[in-house]
Order: C-alpha cells, then structure tokens, then sequence
C-alpha cells in the first residue's frame, strides 16, 4: 500500500466492521453532530457544566470505543506490533472520547436532564 486513499481507507473499516455496523456508525456519528449542532443553536452558545460532565463521560466513552473496536476485530493489546498500532489504538481513543462528549451534551441539552447554567 503505498497511497492512502479515501477508497483504500473505506474498504478497510468495510473489512474491518462490515458494512452494516460502519454505516450505522455513521449515521449516528450525522445524528449525534446533528443534535450538538442543534443544542448549541437553541441555547445561544455552551454551557460549561453540562460541558464538564460531556468531557467526562468522554474519557469512558474512548476506553469503550477501543474496548469495542478490539472484540469486533476479536484482538488484545498483546497483539499490538509497532508505534502505527499504537497511533491507531490512541486515534480510536480520542475518536471514541470526542464522540461521546459531543453525543452525551446533545443528548442531555435536547432533553433537557441537565439545565443550563445559571
């Protein structure tokens, strides 16, 4: 491999989660933006406690979305074999921990469990 394409890339995680898991990964990465995006808007800009408890469960969302990328690759961290494999794994992290965050303040602000700050 000697380019990294946008088409070498999808046919990885393709082999990697099956078209079926990566589509719906997808649409709810759209959804959950979406969400953030429509948050953000309706309250006129962030509020920092629900902020801090997002980034929170962003730490735990990152160890699960590597936790989930491991059983569905059926892989350990005893099979990592090189810095890219670590860059990979902390690139899943940090994906995992920024979905989450985003996720966690759009779902709380549109349902309304945490309120805004005073």
């Amino acid at each position: 491999m000697k380019d990294l394409t946008f088409e070498t890339l999808s046919s990885v995680f393709i082999e990697m989660f099956g078209p079926w898991l990566l589509g719906a990964l997808v649409l709810i990465a759209i959804a959950l933006t979406v969400a953030f995006l429509v948050t953000l808007v309706r309250e006129g800009g962030l509020a920092s406690r629900r902020l801090l408890i997002a980034q929170a469960l962003g730490i735990a969302g990152g160890f699960a979305s590597v936790i989930f990328v491991q059983a569905i690759t059926r892989s350990s961290l005893g099979d990592l074999g090189g810095p890219v494999d670590v860059i990979v794994i902390l690139g899943i992290w940090f994906a995992g921990a920024i979905g989450t965050a985003v996720g966690a303040y759009a779902v709380t602000g549109l349902l309304g469990l945490l309120p805004r700050d005073a």
